[in-house]
């Protein structure tokens, strides 16, 4: 199943990454060339962006990619490093719940609201779901970083 979902989420980010690139170059040349701007191109680019930014979050966080900063780890050996990267991760895992947690309300308010974009008039919810999305994506992949944490400090007591 994970394998499904993987590949679906770099189809997904790799396709609205070179959709977007379409879109804003076209919005470009009907500006500059035809003098005559898209109303709604500008916006669908900026919800695309959002939900690339969140989901590239999930992704990220599969590939290792994430900025660390490595000064204060730096400082433990040992045991004692992998159990600092493991509160790390926990307390990311938390973070990452609560900022799921409350982008579904605001995403339910919304829903609730019916409040609709500037220009293209869809539901305003769609773009704010991203947030809890990509947060909820987050913090199921940091499950599978703590177990393997976890795995490693099983080795170093043996």
């Amino acid at each position: 199943m994970w394998k499904k979902i993987n590949d679906a989420e770099e189809y997904l980010l790799v396709g609205s990454m070179a959709f977007n690139v379409l879109l804003v170059f076209f919005q470009v040349v009907m500006r500059y060339v035809f003098h005559n701007s898209l109303s709604w191109s500008e916006e669908l680019a900026r919800y695309i962006f959002l939900w690339q930014t969140w989901l590239g979050a999930s992704y990220a966080v599969r590939q290792r990619r994430h900025l660390r900063v490595e000064m204060v780890a730096d400082r433990f050996r040992g045991r004692n490093r992998v159990r600092f990267e493991l509160f790390v991760l926990v307390v990311w895992f938390a973070f990452s719940l609560f900022l799921a947690y409350q982008g579904s309300r605001m995403t339910l308010f919304l829903v609730r609201t019916g409040q609709l974009s500037a220009a293209m008039r869809i539901p305003i919810s769609w773009a704010y779901a991203s947030v809890p999305v990509g947060c909820a994506m987050m913090a199921l992949r940091l499950v599978g970083e703590v177990r393997l944490v976890l795995r490693r400090l099983e080795e170093e007591a043996v």
